[in-house]
């Protein structure tokens, strides 16, 4: 069978063999590859390793999901899923909070993994003045659509940063002068903590 040139149904996802391919190769940031159970092979191996060398996560995830996700459309096994906004780096949230004369304040979510959760995290960091939010690449949520309307436009208006290590990126943040501090339920009374710094606030795990 002959593969169709491009394959979307949305702005945030691609299916189908070839299209996956050239998205990979075209250097776009990918949230993660979708890759149906049984397939293998050819081109799928290949897309794989690319993904693998670029650091995308790779998610195997059932056909009739594979089905669901790409709308009927013949995904040929693999689709990638796009971020609804870019990530940014760390440090671009520093420079953010520097170019505003401001003392950084940053959320660091820590396995906050229902999307839901993380947009109403998001809506609430921008009503609150916060310069940008730091999220890890593994067990957690994404920026997909559900994020996007959970955050209820605020996701526009945010600086998000993804990591591959929360503790290094932690580290790198005290480096920089940013006090850290851990939200837990049997932790001082918040309101009687000095925030009046550079600081970052893990909530999650």
């Amino acid at each position: 069978m002959e593969e169709k040139e491009v394959i979307q149904t949305n702005s945030n996802i691609i299916c189908g063999r070839n299209p996956v391919l050239e998205a990979v190769r075209s250097g776009r940031e990918i949230d993660r590859l979708l890759v149906a159970h049984g397939s293998g092979g050819g081109s799928v191996t290949a897309i794989i390793a690319k993904c693998k060398a670029k650091g995308i996560l790779i998610k195997e995830v059932s056909p009739q999901k594979l089905d669901y996700y790409c709308g009927g459309a013949n995904h040929q096994g693999v689709a990638v899923l796009f971020a609804e906004q870019e990530y940014c780096e760390p440090q671009d949230i520093l420079d953010f909070a520097n170019q505003k004369g401001e003392k950084p304040f940053i959320i660091i979510c820590d396995g906050i993994e229902d999307p839901h959760n993380l947009g109403a995290i998001i809506r609430t960091a921008e009503a609150s003045g916060v310069h940008g939010i730091i999220i890890p690449k593994r067990r957690s949520a994404s920026l997909n659509a559900t994020v996007a309307k959970s955050a209820s436009g605020a996701l526009e208006y945010m600086k998000v940063a993804r990591v591959t290590n929360i503790p290094n990126t932690i580290d790198n943040l005290k480096e920089n002068g940013v006090w850290v501090f851990g939200a837990d339920m049997d932790g001082d009374d918040y309101v009687k903590t000095d925030f009046n710094c550079p600081c970052a606030l893990v909530i999650g795990n």
